[in-house]
C-alpha cells in the first residue's frame, strides 16, 4: 500500500552543501523531517555538482519519511555561468550586459528540457532566450529553424 503524502517542500540548495542551518533546517524541522538524514542523502547525491544551486522537491509522508527529487539548475544561473556574469541588468530593456550565441542556448535547453513545460528543444530554446532577454542578455544571430 502506498504511503500517505503529507506535503511537499521546494528549496534551492547548493550541490553537496546542504546543512541544518537556514533555509534547510527550519523548513524541514517544522514538518518533523529528520534534517541530518536529508542533508546526508542530498550531499551524497549531489557531490558531483558541488557549488551549483539546485532546486529540490521534497515529498514528506505522514510517517515522517521523505523522498526528494533534484532538478537541474535554474535557467538564470546557467545563463550567468555561460556569459560569466555576476547578475542580470538592472534595466534589461535599455542596458544590455552580455551576448550569447544560439548554440549556447541550445546546450542549456537540452540540459533543462526535462524540467521545462515544453516538448521540443526549439520551444525550450525560445523560453531560455526570453529569460536571457529579461536579464539583459542578447542572443546573437538568427533562430536556427529546422525548415
Amino acid at each position: 500500500m502506498a504511503k500517505e503524502i503529507a506535503g511537499q517542500i521546494k528549496l534551492q540548495i547548493k550541490g553537496g552543501a546542504a546543512n541544518p542551518s537556514p533555509p534547510v533546517g527550519p523548513a524541514l524541522g517544522s514538518k518533523g523531517i529528520n534534517i541530518m538524514e536529508f542533508c546526508k542523502q542530498f550531499n551524497a547525491r549531489t557531490q558531483d555538482k558541488g557549488g551549483k544551486i539546485l532546486p529540490v522537491v521534497i515529498t514528506y509522508y505522514a510517517d515522517k519519511s521523505f523522498d526528494f527529487v533534484v532538478k537541474t539548475p535554474p535557467v538564470p544561473i546557467q545563463l550567468m555561468e555561460v556569459s560569466k556574469l555576476k547578475g542580470g541588468s538592472a534595466e534589461p530593456n535599455r542596458k544590455k550586459v552580455a551576448e550569447i550565441a544560439w548554440d549556447q542556448v541550445k546546450v542549456i535547453a537540452e540540459d533543462k528540457l526535462v524540467d521545462l513545460n515544453c516538448f521540443t528543444v526549439e520551444a525550450a530554446m525560445k523560453m531560455i532566450a526570453g529569460t536571457a532577454r529579461s536579464m539583459g542578455i542578447t542572443v546573437k544571430g538568427t533562430f536556427p529553424d529546422n525548415n
